[in-house]
């Protein structure tokens, strides 16, 4: 049924009305204080308004009666009216009415209407629902954007609460196995009563939600977190009664929590899914947390024990180092015969004793090796020489050994003479490892060692050792050691040079060995700026490589910048490397003002040039930020007194603390 307002005095306009309208309810009114309080109340569908009343004024009031949800008529007779007046009017009928015109003049607008307001309301549940979707696409961006389990549960609700307006939501989520926490979230305060109702039914909740429940809650270990908005009214029990939606944080069999909402007005089918879907959303984010905070404990634990086990290789190893010494030192005595004369028996027992006490003394070097490496605190000296006279030494004091199992060391020298920056000990260590592994597993043939000097595109080696060899860049020198030995199987080549690995074969079984001096050689190697890796064939031998920068500018300055910046950690300091870069000339005139970059500055220094720029590197012992920052304002300040030898200059500033494995700062300006 239609509802009218027929606004009109005239008794054959509204008798016409009644008729065409009879089945409908019309409202006649004159009074105009009474036909807004009817818009208002009564909310009509229709107003039809009389065009020759004298009682109105019908500019403001059709103007008025537009701001209303109705359809407007207005019957046009004798009277004439202004655009101000048809410009608020959605409908026109003159008089005399046609009572069919009328209708259906009525009808159609009617129709018209009903349309235009499902489609508002289409446009309203659009919008609604676009909204919720950008809710959605946010929280999951959010959600991927941090592993805290405290945040991933505070960017869910937050969620939930903009898409879904509740009055009040309860989220279980255990922070660990001994803090379940319930978070309210609430608009209003809350009873002390409900709050105990709320812990009983979480409780309640959660054990009906796992036939096994991992965690024992009791309303004394659930621990509450209240957010509340605002304080003006409180919520009890009623609050209870509202529609509510629930959900468990639940992935495959992993449960996190479950989260609950409360609100006045009904969830919608559109609500349920929303609410289901961020409730979804936010398990996976949970569980990758959980990965985090159980692997950073594990890390921890096992930072702990490698500790521990370094320290304890340390004491134990110095702890042996020192009776063996004496051991030694006392077979040395006896076989010398300063203790007296000795049986063809007792000679050979104390020699066997000797041979073990330098084999268990070899082992425990390797173990006080391997923890200084591990713990970051292997002395070197590296200095600028030749590797070939290393080479030589090597030879020949594993020759004697190799030539009592028929072998022989022959080496090839590189026919390009070329420098590195190496620690003397620390290779003649490799090599010499190197080389007796190749007599252990050899039983007929040469051990070949050469040195030849390549650049790194030139390196062939197979593709397990790609991560350590494809960084390199620039010429080195590649020292091999081959032998014709037993060989090792493609499969193993990736686990030769790891920790306490022994290849495992008959033979491997007869020489023995702690499997530390392949990973030392590789630490070893590192720390020079450089890399090891082993080509082999089964059956027809091995070789292995190594390779050293061949010393440059470059190749210097960054050794000594290792070498100093391990002393530094040693001594607890650090150094400040810096760099200054702009226009060859700037630099060369920095380079020239020897109060401003004297000796001190310029000891360990390197200079590259690359097109129209220049960078200058500067290592500083016991830098820090204010020396770093200190040199860089007093440059500045040189270059501003003397304008008329820099001219207009851009100069890049940067630095880094090393030392310190807690602190690396960097600046550019």
């Amino acid at each position: 049924m239609t509802k009218f307002l027929l606004i009109s005095e005239d008794n054959g306009k509204i008798e016409t009305v009644n008729k065409v309208f009879s089945s409908d309810e019309i409202i006649p009114c004159t009074d105009e204080t009474m036909i807004f309080d009817v818009l208002k109340v009564e909310e009509p569908d229709v107003v039809i308004i009389d065009g020759d009343i004298d009682k109105f004024d019908l500019k403001p009031l059709c103007r008025k009666i537009k701001s209303f949800p109705v359809v407007s008529l207005l019957i046009i007779g004798e009277k004439e009216h202004n655009k101000d007046v048809t410009h608020n009017i959605n409908l026109f009928i003159k008089a005399p009415i046609d009572e069919k015109l009328l209708e259906a003049t009525v009808d159609s607008s009617l129709k018209t209407r009903q349309s235009l307001l499902k489609m508002t309301k289409s446009n309203q549940e659009l919008a609604a629902s676009l909204y919720q979707l950008n809710v959605l696409y946010n929280t999951s961006s959010q959600l991927a954007g941090t592993l805290d389990k405290d945040k991933l549960v505070q960017i869910m609700i937050e969620g939930i609460e903009k898409s879904l307006n509740f009055e009040m939501s309860c989220t279980l989520i255990f922070r660990s196995e001994r803090e379940p926490v319930l978070i309210i979230n609430s608009l209003y305060k809350i009873s002390d009563r409900l709050l105990e109702a709320l812990k009983l039914r979480a409780i309640l909740s959660y054990k009906s939600l796992l036939t096994d429940p991992p965690y024992d809650i009791k309303i004394g270990n659930l621990k509450i977190e209240k957010n509340i908005k605002h304080n003006i009214k409180e919520y009890d029990f009623s609050i209870l009664r509202y529609d509510n939606l629930f959900a468990p944080i639940m992935l495959n069999d992993e449960f996190f929590g479950f989260e609950e909402i409360y609100r006045e007005h009904p969830f919608s089918t559109e609500d349920a899914t929303v609410f289901q879907t961020l409730v979804r959303q936010v398990t996976i984010p949970l569980q990758s947390a959980s990965f985090t905070q159980e692997l950073k404990a594990t890390n921890r634990k096992l930072q702990k024990l490698e500790r521990l086990k370094s320290e304890f290789i340390s004491i134990v190893s110095h702890e042996l180092r020192t009776p063996l010494t004496a051991i030694k030192n006392a077979m040395d005595i006896i076989l010398s015969g300063k203790a007296g004369d000795m049986t063809e028996n007792i000679e050979k027992f104390v020699s066997m004793g000797k041979r073990n006490a330098i084999r268990l003394s070899g082992i425990i070097n390797d173990l006080l090796d391997i923890s200084k490496i591990e713990a970051g605190k292997m002395d070197f000296k590296f200095e600028l020489m030749n590797v070939e006279p290393v080479i030589e030494y090597v030879r020949s004091n594993l020759l004697e050994v190799a030539r009592e199992k028929g072998l022989d060391i022959v080496f090839t020298p590189s026919a390009k003479q070329v420098e590195v920056y190496a620690d003397s000990n620390r290779l003649e260590q490799v090599l010499t490892n190197l080389v007796s592994n190749a007599i252990k597993f050899t039983t007929q043939g040469n051990i070949e060692i050469s040195a030849t000097v390549v650049n790194a595109r030139e390196l062939r080696y197979d593709q397990c050792f790609e991560e350590d060899i494809k960084k390199l860049q620039g010429n080195y020198l590649l020292v091999c050691v081959e032998d014709h030995g037993i060989g090792i199987e493609r499969k193993d080549l990736n686990h030769v040079f790891d920790k306490f690995a022994q290849i495992e074969n008959s033979l491997s079984r007869k020489v023995g060995g702690t499997g530390l001096g392949l990973p030392i050689a590789r630490q070893l190697m590192e720390a020079h700026n450089g890399a090891i890796w082993c080509d082999s064939e089964v059956g027809k031998g091995s070789k292995f490589y190594f390779v050293i920068p061949v010393a440059n500018d470059k190749s210097n300055f960054l050794m000594i910048r290792k070498q100093l910046a391990q002393q530094a950690r040693s001594n607890g300091s650090t150094i400040a490397v810096i760099k200054i870069k702009s226009t060859n000339d700037t630099i060369e005139k920095l380079l020239n003002d020897k109060n401003l970059l004297n000796k001190t500055y310029m000891a360990n220094s390197m200079i590259e040039k690359d097109g129209l720029m220049t960078t200058l590197s500067l290592i500083l012992m016991d830098g820090d930020k204010p020396s770093a920052e200190f040199l860089k304002k007093k440059i500045d300040s040189v270059i501003e007194q003397n304008k008329d030898l820099y001219g207009k200059c851009d100069i890049m500033y940067s630095y880094e603390i090393e030392g310190d494995t807690h602190e690396k700062d960097s600046y550019s300006g």
